[in-house]
């Protein structure tokens, strides 16, 4: 697989959708919410919602994806979620497809932020823990003042 190229785009009042107000999609708003997207969840269950977001309490409708920015599928269902990424792809709208990286055409990083510095951290999809070890290892290196 060829490695992804790392893209830093600016985010402020853009439009992104998260499907699936689960864990993942939890942190995937949060974080969006953090660099200041405008973000919806579309999910069918009633959410307690981090401040900025906004909810549609439903499942998938092909329309969800007009105007966003980005997408993100973090649902509980395989199908939900390649169908989103299929559609978010034929429109040109970057998807991150939390249950199967290479139906994403991005992969969410983990951020890592300090001294006025910010990386994102992505591996291949083989070892989840070992990018969460860099990332932590990153964000202690970010974490010196005398850097």
């Amino acid at each position: 697989m060829t490695p992804r190229f790392p893209l830093f785009i600016d985010l402020t009042g853009r439009p992104c959708v998260v499907f699936g107000g689960g864990e993942v999609g939890m942190r995937r708003t949060e974080v969006l919410l953090s660099f200041g997207a405008r973000v919806r969840i579309i999910d069918p269950e009633p959410l307690d919602l981090p401040a900025g977001a906004e909810q549609e309490q439903r499942g998938y409708m092909f329309g969800d994806l007009d105007g966003a920015a980005l997408a993100v599928a973090a649902t509980d269902s395989r199908e939900t979620n390649h169908q989103i990424g299929r559609d978010a792809a034929r429109r040109g709208i970057p998807v991150s497809v939390a249950d199967c990286a290479a139906e994403s055409t991005f992969y969410f990083p983990a951020v890592c932020e300090g001294g006025g510095l910010i990386a994102g951290v992505v591996s291949d999809g083989t070892d989840h823990e070992k990018t969460a070890r860099a990332a932590a290892a990153i964000r202690k290196v970010l974490e010196d003042p005398a850097l």
